[in-house]
């Protein structure tokens, strides 16, 4: 059964951003995670993800300012209960395998952090645990993924969706490498490709919608109250996810079928503008039909000129005015 079943399945990465958000308005980390939860399902975010471990350093700003983390394994598996009664996936970015092992019977997915790519000790140890993993994959090679993947099929059968990511914070547009999407898809037919957004959100979600249409259905953001703080600035609000559904819906109507066939809506308009043999001139009944009697003209409801060859040689069964359409039913 795959576990992400909405097309794109949107991941709020909240991480960290509780410690900043918490500390600037004087509330309590587990509060302030509790609240970020909140939104993102408000917002529609399908799935929340967190960091858990010991510390992280700060991505931008005071020199890898390094925090750490002030939820206690308990009140994770009380955010994870919570994320459940809201519908919402629950993902954690485990540090070691003693969380792994502590927070295992609350965890719906995993989320392997790019940095643990090449940790294969450490990727055995949670796709044995027979979970959905996000695989991230920043500042690698497709040699490097590969070993990782082979590792995860080794031990699990469950969905593995390879995470498009550059490790850059804030990631510049011009190496965000959008196209690798594409990439990784030829790469690894068969698994569903991701994409984790370290880029400034654009005020259309430019960069989101863009990797979808590439074809990544798991899109993963930093979520966020407020991206003025300096480490939030390549978060997601509430109003960029407002945003970016509104352009999902968008995409969902025009990017359609994608056999090329006529469609229902083009039925008068391909009659209409299509041409058809019709006579040059009156051609009496007995005659044969030549070039020099015949002229392509609209509509399309007649012998198409694809057909001539058809037409020219054949005996008229009947007379046929100038500027009829030809029938078959007029040949023998």
């Amino acid at each position: 059964m795959k576990t992400f079943r909405r097309r794109p399945f949107l991941v709020g990465e909240i991480s960290f951003n509780y410690y900043d958000l918490a500390n600037r308005e004087n509330l309590p980390y587990f509060d302030v995670a509790k609240l970020l939860i909140d939104k993102c399902k408000m917002s529609g975010v399908n799935g929340v993800n967190f960091h858990v471990g010991d510390s992280e350093f700060l991505h931008c700003g005071h020199d890898n300012e390094l925090i750490e983390d002030q939820l206690t394994l308990d009140e994770y598996k009380q955010l994870a209960r919570y994320a459940k009664q809201l519908d919402l996936v629950f993902i954690i970015t485990p540090a070691n395998e003693n969380i792994v092992d502590e927070l295992d019977e609350f965890v719906d997915v995993y989320k392997i952090a790019s940095g643990d790519l090449t940790n294969i000790p450490f990727i055995d140890y949670i796709s044995k645990k027979q979970k959905p993993i996000l695989l991230g994959t920043g500042a690698s090679n497709i040699k490097e993924i590969k070993a990782a993947i082979d590792c995860i099929e080794d031990n699990s059968n469950f969905n593995t969706v390879i995470m498009h990511a550059v490790l850059s914070y804030p990631t510049k547009l011009r190496d965000a490498n959008l196209l690798m999407i594409k990439d990784l898809s030829e790469s690894f037919e068969g698994y569903e490709v991701g994409y984790s957004d370290y880029t400034i959100s654009d005020n259309y979600m430019f960069t989101l919608t863009t990797a979808y249409n590439y074809g990544a259905v798991v899109l993963e953001k930093y979520f966020t109250l407020d991206k003025s703080l300096e480490n939030h600035k390549f978060s997601i609000d509430e109003e960029d996810v407002r945003i970016f559904n509104l352009n999902m819906d968008v995409l969902s109507k025009i990017n359609g079928f994608k056999n090329k066939q006529p469609l229902i809506c083009e039925s008068y308009s391909r009659n209409c503008v299509r041409k058809s043999i019709c006579a040059k001139k009156d051609i009496k009944m007995g005659e044969l039909i030549n070039e020099s009697d015949i002229i392509i003209k609209r509509p399309g409801s007649g012998i198409s000129p694809s057909e001539i060859d058809n037409v020219i040689g054949k005996k008229a069964n009947k007379t046929i005015s100038k500027g009829s359409l030809i029938d078959y039913d007029m040949l023998s």
